[in-house]
């Protein structure tokens, strides 16, 4: 029996998001546009993933509240959490970490390091993914272990069995062009980004995409553990 997951559409509507998901994720997907104000009414679930979003989570808007909240009762109850983008971010700010603004982009494929850990296994230790933020989770949580980053900062991190990663592993190269053309940076900027959006850096990429996996088997053990 596949998990049942809870998919956390922060991405104003972008058909993009849940087909990426729905293509990486081994699992039944309960999908919810919490930027409409969708949470779920239940905890009934094995496991939560939380999307990217073009906001960021300092900003005072009711949905972003209504899903902080939410997601800090998941995690009380020890739902496995994967948070990707934004979601990393909310998820460092939900269980008291701080997110700040950047003053710049990171955008584009840019080479990661891990550290190890069962969220990054087979995944080499220095690996290539597409980056798209402003933001960034600048103190971890109390407790949380840094996981991956790079020379922009934190790029994953672990508190109990939430996950968080800045990068975008589920991404195809449709939905990376789209991003970067809606960005407001100067057109050469942005030309010389999407011309390195090739099948060549596609394929690089394609280890970061164990992460769904291995988040996978996290989710079935914790199951399997709850269940005994």
């Amino acid at each position: 029996m596949r998990p049942r997951i809870a998919l956390l559409d922060a991405s104003h509507g972008n058909p993009d998001t849940p087909r990426n998901f729905r293509r990486e994720l081994d699992a039944d997907l309960a999908e919810f546009p919490v930027t409409d104000g969708t949470v779920p009414a239940t905890f009934d679930f094995d496991g939560v993933v939380v999307s990217g979003s073009r906001a960021s989570v300092y900003w005072e808007e009711p949905w972003i509240e209504e899903t902080r909240t939410w997601l800090q009762e998941a995690l009380r109850r020890e739902i496995p959490a994967l948070g990707i983008c934004w979601g990393h971010q909310i998820l460092a700010d939900a269980l008291g970490g701080t997110v700040e603004p950047m003053g710049k982009y990171e955008l584009g494929y840019r080479t990661v390091e891990h550290d190890g850990g069962e969220l990054f296994e087979g995944v080499p230790d220095r690996f290539t993914v597409f980056t798209t933020h402003s933001d960034a989770v600048t103190e971890l949580p109390p407790g949380g272990e840094l996981l991956a980053e790079n020379d922009y900062g934190i790029h994953g991190f672990r508190s109990g069995t939430a996950f968080g990663v800045q990068a975008h592993p589920e991404y195809d190269p449709k939905t990376a062009e789209g991003v970067v053309r809606g960005k407001d940076l100067p057109d050469e900027r942005i030309e010389a980004i999407c011309a390195d959006i090739t099948a060549e850096r596609y394929a690089d990429a394609q280890p970061a995409k164990l992460i769904f996996e291995n988040f996978g088997r996290i989710v079935e053990r914790e199951h399997a553990v709850a269940a005994d």
